[in-house]
């Protein structure tokens, strides 16, 4: 290894660690409650997580090593754009934009033959035309979902978010079908019960 090389893989692995200090709108459930927000960083390994666990349930299954690299990547951008909540109207009217800004920064810190397949495993999340970057977002939307509920979810009450309002953004999971929907559908039925979304 070049020691151009060893050097930019050790700043991007220093790059990557700032994605620990990218804060996100649900929050940490611990044995003291909901009592910090959760980082980036720890909700890429808890989807990550998510996957290995739903990974059997689905048929035909999705390429696992392919799914954990997008998950692994899929927050990178954050480093740079910030995280955006998935109910901030303002927020996602710019996000887009933030984000494809902050990728071409981010994978353009690795070398050449890392940086452009990594950015591509970035996009074909975003695009989800494939089984794998369909399952990665469901993993990603069932986490953050799970998250919330499980915090009691006061960044919903913020927004005064509504069951129909936030379907809008679990229907593509959702649609996936088992084991997204009946998952989510429990999930539903909790935050309905305990107050956590309105009618």
């Amino acid at each position: 290894m070049t020691p151009e090389r060893t050097a930019a893989l050790l700043g991007f692995i220093q790059l990557a660690d700032r994605l620990k200090h990218v804060l996100r709108a649900s929050r940490s459930i611990g044995p003291d409650g909901a009592s910090r927000r959760e980082n980036a960083g720890e909700h890429a390994w808890h989807v990550a997580l998510v996957a290995v666990l739903l990974h059997g349930e689905v048929s035909p299954a999705p390429d696992l090593a392919r799914v954990l690299s997008m998950i692994a990547i899929h927050d990178l951008v954050e480093i740079e754009a910030g995280d955006t909540f998935a109910f901030d109207e303002q927020g996602l009217l710019t996000q887009a934009e933030r984000e494809r800004d902050a990728a071409r920064r981010v994978f353009g810190a690795l070398p050449d033959d890392l940086g452009p397949p990594l950015r591509a495993m970035w996009e074909e999340f975003e695009a989800q035309e494939t089984p794998e970057a369909r399952f990665a977002m469901g993993c990603d939307r069932l986490q953050g979902f799970a998250q919330q509920v499980g915090c009691g979810a006061p960044a919903w009450a913020e927004v005064g978010l509504t069951r129909a309002r936030s379907l809008v953004r679990m229907g593509p999971a959702i649609r996936l079908g088992p084991p997204f929907a009946p998952l989510i559908e429990a999930l539903y039925e909790r935050a309905m019960a305990q107050g956590l979304l309105r009618p």
